[in-house]
């Protein structure tokens, strides 16, 4: 037998995926160091990068046949503080702080919901029977989603100027909107549930390549239009899961 296959330890094949969450967490947070500086730009950026960093993780770990249960709790904790404390955290510096009474209850409130969701993402890990995930949809918006679309009014402002995006009447209510969303049993798309026609291939990767050059040209725009166009998705996702499971009905019946 080699003696090398019975060396104790964690493989790097194990460690990697584990090393980007812990990265991702440590960046998202770092919005809120940025935040206290009302370096507001760069904030936002970072959970964006932390975002990035997460969808980069889960795909490395089976990518390697590197996942675990403790990979799995570190991300679900790294999402609840870079897309749940730190967007929260840097709303109520940049404008939440002026409501009265209620802008901390409100921020504390999505961080909340954040947490909820994952705990619950993570009650649900061993179980088979899950009607969303079984037709490839996630159960209500995911946390980085959910982070991006609580800052789509800061990034307005990044990019126009407007001061009314900041005024706390708005943002209340659209802070309770994100929240309520993330825990929400809505079916909303996830990567596997996107088919893209085969006519339509070229448009689509038209369409990627369009969205990375406004990217690199304006970064605001092509993060601002990304969150438009998911949050205009959101009652198309309702509509594909139910049809979804009708097909599925029917084929049932059928046998």
């Amino acid at each position: 037998m080699d003696s090398h296959s019975s060396r104790p330890g964690i493989s790097l094949r194990a460690l990697a995926p584990n090393a980007i969450t812990a990265l991702a967490l440590c960046t998202g947070l770092s919005g809120a160091w940025f935040a206290m500086q009302g370096r507001w730009e760069s904030a936002v950026a970072a959970i964006v990068i932390a975002g990035v960093l997460d969808a980069m993780d889960g795909r490395i770990a089976r990518m390697l046949k590197g996942e675990s249960r403790f990979g799995a709790e570190l991300d679900s904790l790294s999402d609840v503080i870079a897309f749940g404390a730190t967007p929260a955290l840097v709303m109520y510096m940049w404008a939440m702080q002026d409501m009265p009474r209620f802008g901390w209850t409100i921020s504390v409130f999505f961080v909340l919901c954040a947490a909820l969701r994952l705990a619950r993402f993570n009650a649900r890990i061993d179980t088979e029977n899950q009607p969303h995930k079984s037709a490839g949809f996630n159960t209500g918006v995911p946390s980085p989603p959910g982070a991006a679309l609580a800052l789509l009014p800061m990034m307005i402002w990044f990019e126009t100027g407007a001061e009314w995006v900041r005024d706390y009447r708005l943002l209340a209510p659209w802070l309770l909107l994100c929240a309520l969303l993330m825990i929400s049993n809505v079916a909303t798309f996830s990567w596997s549930s996107i088919k893209v026609r085969r006519s339509l291939r070229f448009m689509a990767l038209a369409a990627v390549g369009l969205f990375a050059a406004t990217l690199v040209a304006a970064p605001w725009v092509a993060l601002i239009g990304a969150a438009i166009i998911y949050a205009a998705l959101l009652p198309f996702s309702m509509m594909s899961y139910a049809r979804v499971k009708r097909t599925q009905r029917s084929s049932v019946e059928a046998t």
